[in-house]
């Protein structure tokens, strides 16, 4: 049977409402001075979670153990990179990084993660881009800070919309 999918109301409502979150949010972060990247980020994996609120935590630790990685594989090219050569340093530390999270996500699933993979390589990519000073002390605070006030918000917009839907008597 062929199911016509149209435009529901609510998701466009509850569209309008996340968009001015989004753009209070980047305000904020703008005005302090802060990278809006990380939070996001969260803001995207929460929605590839389905807005499943008992996965924010694994989402947000292991979002900062992602930009952790970044920092130590910094701190391992400086100390093996003269041995090994700068490339053969980094990419033996992206391999025990993804053999980390394989080999333990079963037995510590908060902290070694797929959230946590995405968060190294794009800690990594946004150290490389032009004109940015690596930041990852602030990229796990606003990881923590910003990704708990982007879940909070998006379920704040869903309880609103829950009490939109039900009738007034």
């Amino acid at each position: 049977m062929n199911k016509t999918v149209g435009l529901k109301k609510e998701r466009l409502i509850f569209g309008v409402f996340l968009l001015i979150f989004i753009v209070l949010l980047e305000l904020v972060l703008h005005y302090l001075q802060l990278p809006a990247w990380p939070a996001f980020m969260v803001m995207i994996f929460f929605f590839e979670a389905h807005m499943d609120k008992s996965r924010a935590q694994q989402l947000i630790v292991g979002g900062v153990t992602g930009v952790a990685c970044y920092v130590l594989t910094k701190q391992f090219v400086e100390l093996t990179g003269p041995l090994l050569g700068v490339w053969m340093a980094r990419l033996m530390f992206i391999c025990l990084v993804v053999y980390a999270i394989v080999a333990l996500g079963e037995i510590l699933p908060l902290v070694f993660n797929n959230y946590a993979f995405m968060f190294f390589l794009v800690s990594g990519l946004a150290a490389n881009a032009a004109g940015v000073t690596p930041a990852p002390l602030t990229w796990m605070l606003v990881t923590l800070v910003g990704g708990a006030v982007v879940i909070g918000g998006i379920l704040a917009i869903g309880q609103l919309m829950a009490r939109l839907a039900t009738p007034q008597n």
